[in-house]
């Protein structure tokens, strides 16, 4: 084989490797901006319905509910939504809800840590005490 057809040949399969790494992290990225824009534009609706579905008052003097993003603590992408409970001025100061896994290696078992925070940035995590998760939204995109 010809030096420029093996040159030729080794530039398309970096070109289609590249391509297959681009597409998963391009997914990866629209999959993350798709749930930041579900929960935006629908997380009041979701939150009716998730309420509706558990039979839980949208909110009352001693607690409120809110669908917040899930952002994972690794590497700070979104990866999926919840609902929280809680005093409503707690409620109010939570913007995500940061997920930290892990693994107990004596037996095998594998650990996700579900944590209200304020804002979004998990980098500086800061808890919001009195807040809990009450429901799990599978988004498919």
């Amino acid at each position: 084989m010809k030096r420029s057809r093996k040159i030729g040949l080794i530039a398309l399969v970096l070109v289609l490797c590249t391509g297959v790494v681009a597409s998963a992290q391009l997914g990866s990225l629209f999959k993350g901006g798709g749930i930041a824009f579900i929960v935006s534009k629908f997380g009041k609706d979701i939150n009716k319905a998730i309420n509706r579905l558990t039979k839980t008052e949208d909110k009352t003097d001693t607690y409120a509910t809110k669908v917040v993003p899930i952002i994972s603590v690794g590497n700070g992408k979104e990866a999926g939504a919840c609902q929280i409970m809680g005093a409503p001025e707690a409620v109010e100061k939570v913007g995500a809800v940061a997920q930290l896994e892990g693994d107990f290696s004596i037996v095998k078992v594998r650990m996700r840590g579900l944590i209200p925070i304020e804002g979004k940035d998990v980098s500086h995590l800061k808890r919001v005490v009195g807040v809990g998760v009450s429901g799990l939204l599978d988004i498919k995109l």
